[in-house]
């Protein structure tokens, strides 16, 4: 791995610690210009063409499967029995991961060609089923691709501090596991004062409208505990633990930059984290953000032209996921 740069950055308003998993900036050099990149890494303009067309068929298919899938893993463990109920409330925690990134690709619009299409879909199909506003997201999101770690960066309590020492990161990963950090944020977002705003009223009801709709399809099945236990439950744990080592592993300790490889890190794709972690390519995450146009089906050709050009290098990248929680805990 690159040396991390020996300065670390505080916001003295706020105390946030930024940075001390920063590489230093001298270590990297444009890429070499070729058919396909820049040497700043942005695709040409032919190369970007192909990389961002959207395939309306395969994604629809893509969303369609991932219901399948869910409703199947319900099924079995309910038929099966008891005993494997545990093994679903795992895979469900990944079902929340992969839902929450076809709801990311349609933030980003990628989802589907037709803007109406893609907007009712990321609302309604995979965002309030994760209790997700698209809408919001998607303003929020967006501010975090103009400027990562900028004065509008959302999830800079995600990313500030790292390395932290082993003793800190258990304690934010028991916070997750055992539900604390679901239950606070979803205290949050149903607080009182939310209902006031007629736009979150709507929004929030539109929500709860979906997830009656899931609690009353579990009682009529016969199954009441069904949704609680594997859906709410995997969403307010599992879900979170996932949520925070992925996003950790995209920008924990980082800083701002104009050089996207000093912003986010840069990981080799292995199929066990990727099935758990990120699904649907969600892992080539330096290539969405140097092209965050990009639709994902195409972000492994555009990770593959951006190492061949030597934007990403082997020390640059880390060899795996543990590898760099264990660089992440290792302060």
């Amino acid at each position: 791995m690159v040396a991390h740069g020996p300065s670390i950055a505080y916001d003295s308003s706020a105390a946030i610690r930024l940075g001390g998993m920063a590489p230093a900036q001298e270590l990297f050099g444009p890429g070499n210009a070729t058919a396909l990149v820049r040497p700043d890494g942005r695709p040409t303009p032919e190369f970007r063409a192909e990389l961002r067309q959207v395939s309306n068929v395969k994604n629809a298919l893509s969303i369609v499967l991932l219901y399948a899938q869910t409703i199947a893993i319900i099924v079995v463990a309910v038929n099966l029995g008891w005993w494997a109920w545990p093994i679903a409330f795992i895979l469900m925690g990944r079902a929340h991961a992969q839902f929450a990134a076809m709801m990311h690709e349609a933030a980003h619009r990628l989802l589907f060609t037709n803007k109406k299409w893609n907007d009712a879909v990321g609302r309604w199909a995979l965002g309030y089923i994760g209790l997700v506003s698209t809408d919001a997201y998607r303003r929020v999101h967006m501010a975090h691709h103009r400027r990562e770690f900028g004065p509008e960066e959302p999830d800079l309590p995600l990313y500030q501090g790292y390395p932290v020492s082993q003793k800190s990161m258990r304690r934010k990963l028991i916070r997750d596991a055992t539900g604390q950090t679901g239950f606070r944020l979803l205290k949050s977002q149903f607080a009182p004062g939310r209902w006031k705003n007629p736009r979150q009223r709507k929004v929030l009801s539109s929500m709860l409208a979906v997830h009656s709709v899931l609690f009353a399809a579990s009682i009529l099945t016969g199954q009441p505990l069904v949704y609680p236990l594997l859906w709410i439950l995997p969403f307010l744990t599992l879900w979170r633990v996932i949520n925070r080592l992925r996003s950790i592993a995209e920008h924990g300790g980082l800083a701002a930059s104009s050089d996207r490889r000093i912003t986010t890190h840069c990981v080799r794709m292995d199929p066990i984290t990727r099935f758990f972690m990120a699904p649907y390519q969600l892992g080539y995450h330096l290539a969405h953000h140097v092209d965050s146009g990009v639709p994902f089906r195409s972000l492994p050709k555009y990770h593959r032209a951006l190492k061949e050009s030597g934007y990403i290098f082997d020390a640059y990248e880390y060899r795996s996921y543990p590898a760099l929680w264990k660089a992440l805990s290792a302060g």
